[in-house]
């Protein structure tokens, strides 16, 4: 107890320092919970050597704020804004594997790693592109819509690439895997269809009691949330999926009004775990050994993703410089490519030194896009 209450106390302690000083140059904190990942990591102060379980807790984190976005959330009544980011990840995922055929022929790479890069170049993170949204008060705009949606529309692809990674494996995967996710989100379709001009979502009186009990309102929320996502894994789509499902009927639900401020100081404690997870997985010694092509590789995906993103959004019809701020924004490779890394890797698909390499890329992408997305931003400004 004595070593896990001193762990968290330096953990506060460093994160609390790092904010005081990005807050001064007025960067985001979640370079801070990155930085403080690596500063307390297995490879250098080794303050948190337990990686594993930092990331489980923090992947909750995922899950909140995935749900606080479904609640805080508009459904598009427009078709425009459903079909954009269909059209926009269609794509992205065309573009994504010409670049990484490109790339696999450059530095022969076998024909299952180049669709692994195709992979983690389709993947952004929920995370940072939210924060951003809603830091400039962009959420529910048409632009901020279209981005979170191709961000959906990307957790929909999740279940597809886990079926590709298992069938490659070996692990037999059956027609259900794919029917059940497809199955799922038609019901879906069909419920926001339904609920989307609702104000509010009537309950029986019995649930009324909820209204006025803040204990009964968190745990039931947390539930819910918990609830969802694990119904959406079971069925084989991400769990973040199903918890902005949950978001979604819950911010429609008046009993349930209070929610959103008993969860939020959940909400910022995991999501900081999670990103303190992403700078522990930061290998300094592999990173030190092979900078070059680590760095290189952060700063071609940074690029590609950018260039991708504002080609994208050009044929989407925005002008050059939200194309250019979307280009940004969806420049880093997200958690779910971390989460396909991982699976490659432990499935034998990929071999140790790829996956290491993909690793650091992804974290420094991560880390440096929140640098990348400020720079891009205050360039538009000044030139468009």
């Amino acid at each position: 107890m004595n070593t896990l209450l001193l762990s968290v106390s330096i953990l506060c302690l460093v994160t609390t320092g790092l904010i005081f000083l990005l807050k001064k140059i007025r960067q985001p904190y979640l370079i801070a919970y990155m930085a403080a990942g690596i500063l307390l990591g297995p490879y250098m102060l080794k303050v948190f050597t337990g990686i594993h379980e930092i990331e489980i807790i923090g992947e909750m984190g995922i899950l909140l704020l995935m749900f606080f976005l479904g609640m805080e959330i508009h459904i598009p009544n427009h078709h425009s804004l459903i079909i954009k980011p269909l059209v926009a990840q269609g794509i992205k995922i065309l573009l994504s594997l010409g670049f990484a055929f490109l790339i696999g022929n450059f530095i022969h790479l076998d024909f299952r790693s180049t669709i692994l890069m195709a992979i983690l170049f389709t993947f952004n993170s929920t995370a940072v592109v939210s924060e951003f949204l809603k830091k400039e008060g962009r959420l529910n705009t048409g632009f901020g819509n279209t981005l979170l949606n191709i961000l959906i529309v990307q957790d929909l692809l999740l279940a597809p690439v886990l079926t590709l990674l298992k069938a490659w494996s070996g692990e037999h995967a059956g027609i259900h895997h794919l029917i059940l996710p497809v199955l799922f989100c038609i019901a879906v379709f069909f419920l926001f269809k339904k609920i989307r001009n609702v104000q509010e979502i009537k309950l029986p009186d019995f649930f009324r009691t909820i209204e006025k009990d803040h204990d009964l309102q968190v745990f039931t929320g947390l539930l819910i949330c918990l609830g969802f996502g694990l119904l959406a894994e079971l069925i084989g789509l991400s769990s973040a999926l199903g918890s902005f499902i949950a978001g979604v009927m819950v911010g429609r639900l008046k009993v349930l009004n209070w929610l959103e401020y008993s969860l939020t100081p959940f909400k910022v404690f995991f999501i900081t775990l999670f990103f303190v997870s992403v700078g522990l997985r930061l290998d300094l010694d592999y990173l030190y050994r092979h900078y070059e092509i680590i760095l290189l590789g952060t700063f071609f995906v940074l690029l590609s993703n950018s260039v991708m993103s504002v080609l994208v959004f050009r044929l989407l019809g925005y002008n050059w410089r939200e194309s250019g701020y979307g280009g940004a924004l969806l420049s880093q490779t997200g958690e779910f490519g971390i989460l396909a890394l991982t699976i490659a890797y432990k499935t034998e698909v990929i071999p140790y030194e790829l996956y290491k390499a993909g690793l650091c890329i992804t974290c420094l992408s991560l880390l440096f896009s929140t640098v990348w997305i400020t720079v891009f931003k205050r360039v538009g400004q000044r030139i468009l």
